[in-house]
């Protein structure tokens, strides 16, 4: 290899994370993966070997500083890890230091000798032909060294040893803070040739789990903090955002909205890639109009998945029962699903985590997530913004037609969070607005498309009925200005006084 060689990457099938490390962590090196309590340093340690031996067969070595070997087998096997049946296979090995690491004994202070630890290191790397290597977690030992100066000492003895025998490591170590410094002595950092940070941020109220690569020696990785949560199921999963995706054909199949009116406002329906963002107060439709994709869906012999964020499952069966929609029925064919959580019960990236989970299984042709706006109130706008990100993500790379509602915060105002929401329109394929305006006395609904990406669409604001046969756009609403802009109002004056489209049908005395 040159000097001017790339440095090779090591996959750690972490979910996610090689997509944020751009392959995986640099081969042949130290990373120290850095974090609070509970930030799941000791989980990335352990799926890191695991990772390798489920999916090339590489040999790991964990070296435990805290928890016995024991208590790490039993967590293991929680995920799908058979360490056990892996050490009689010759396939991991334990260094348990952790009753060295305890033993207050032993006097440490002053001049603490590895070289016990380290050739044992080196008989279990030898003896299983390891390529990756945990040591967990750095702070059972150096914690108790008063001089940072012996703890830099000792790291770059246990960096030279981890080199020299040519493996991928990962070292975990405690920090003081989520943001205070990137390790508790101030030195690991610049011993050690990579390092990660995990942070478990309290925003809110709610917990927030972030991944940062600080630095990769002579290699590049993405920037910026990446979310994370922690699956009983399948570990670490990291969110990648859009442009971290492989690319996918757009397709250029149209697929119903199941509102013919509304088909034609579209273009002639939707392609079958699309997000469609349809915002509105509360009562406008939207829910309907959620009713009616889905029952398309299943009519066309099409799999649908509903996530409902503020309804219980029989509240949902009992409004769709009142237009005419049989959810029981659509589900007893196996071609509806349906899942209703409230946003409380679980966090934003656990939410993610399960319509992904969803979406991959059962594999749907159209979702519909219903609504947004519930979300808002257990996140912040950012974190919105990057699950609205991240759930287009999947979707596209499903081709599954997936339709977001939004409800504003109030009966009557048009919009949630102003900034969020154009945001969010801005990442949407096609964008549906329902309004309420007054006229003669009455409380009305209007109804245009905003925008429609690839297509040409309806321009015109229509007007919009509800009645027992579901909702009905109709006609050009000629006659009112100022809908979009929050302040209605009806004009007397003939259309072409005050500079109005010219509406369908002759000028009056034509």
């Amino acid at each position: 290899m040159t000097d001017n060689a790339p440095i090779r990457r090591l996959p750690t099938d972490i979910n996610g994370f090689d997509h944020v490390a751009l392959g995986g962590l640099p081969a042949g090196r130290s990373t120290l993966v850095a974090g609070t309590t509970g930030t799941g340093k000791t989980l990335f340690a352990i799926e890191f070997l695991a990772k390798g031996v489920l999916g090339s067969g590489e040999p790991g070595v964990f070296v435990n500083f805290e928890e016995n070997p024991e208590d790490i087998r039993h967590n293991a096997a929680s995920l799908g890890f058979p360490i056990e049946q892996w050490e009689r296979e010759g396939k991991w090995a334990f260094v348990d230091a952790a009753a060295e690491a305890n033993d207050d004994e032993v006097s440490i202070i002053g001049a603490y000798d590895f070289g016990g630890l380290a050739a044992r290191i080196e008989h279990a790397v030898r003896e299983t032909n390891a390529t990756r290597v945990s040591l967990d977690s750095l702070g059972a030992i150096f914690g108790r060294f008063r001089d940072s100066a012996i703890v830099r000492q000792e790291l770059h003895r246990i960096a030279h040893l981890l080199g020299r025998l040519g493996v991928t490591s990962v070292l975990t170590a405690e920090r003081t803070g989520e943001y205070e410094g990137v390790s508790q002595h101030n030195v690991e950092e610049f011993v050690l040739d990579n390092v990660i940070i995990l942070r478990n941020v309290l925003e809110n109220e709610r917990r927030r789990r972030t991944l940062e690569v600080v630095k990769f020696r002579g290699t590049g990785h993405r920037t910026g903090e990446w979310l994370f949560t922690i699956d009983p199921r399948d570990g670490i999963v990291v969110m990648p955002l859009a442009f971290l995706t492989a690319p996918v054909p757009a397709s250029r199949v149209r697929v119903s909205t199941g509102n013919t009116g509304l088909d034609g406002m579209c273009g002639g329906g939707l392609f079958k890639d699309s997000i469609v963002l349809l915002t509105g107060p509360s009562g406008s439709g939207k829910t309907l109009t959620a009713f009616g994709f889905t029952a398309a869906g299943v009519k066309a012999d099409e799999r649908c998945l509903i996530y409902a964020l503020d309804e219980s499952r029989a509240q949902l069966g009992r409004s769709a029962s009142g237009w005419g929609f049989d959810l029981d029925a659509m589900e007893a064919s196996g071609l509806l699903r349906i899942v209703c959580e409230y946003p409380e019960v679980a966090s934003l990236e656990d939410h993610f985590l399960r319509i992904r989970r969803a979406v991959e299984e059962f594999r749907p042709s159209r979702l519909v997530i219903d609504t947004l706006s519930a979300l808002e109130r257990v996140v912040s706008p950012r974190a919105l913004l990057d699950f609205v990100i991240t759930l287009a993500v999947v979707a596209r790379h499903h081709q599954v037609t997936t339709l977001l509602t939004s409800a504003p915060a109030g009966r009557f105002t048009p919009r949630l969070t102003p900034t969020i929401a154009d945001e969010i329109a801005s990442l949407t394929d096609v964008t549906v607005s329902l309004r309420y305006f007054e006229s003669a006395g009455e409380i009305q609904r209007a109804i245009a498309i905003l925008q429609t990406r690839g297509s040409a669409h309806d321009h015109t604001i229509r007007r919009v009925t509800v009645d027992g046969d579901g909702l009905h756009i109709g006609e050009r609403l000629s006659s009112v200005v100022g809908i979009l802009s929050d302040s209605p109002v009806v004009s007397a004056a003939p259309w072409w006084l005050v500079g109005l489209a010219r509406p369908e049908g002759p000028r009056p005395g034509e």
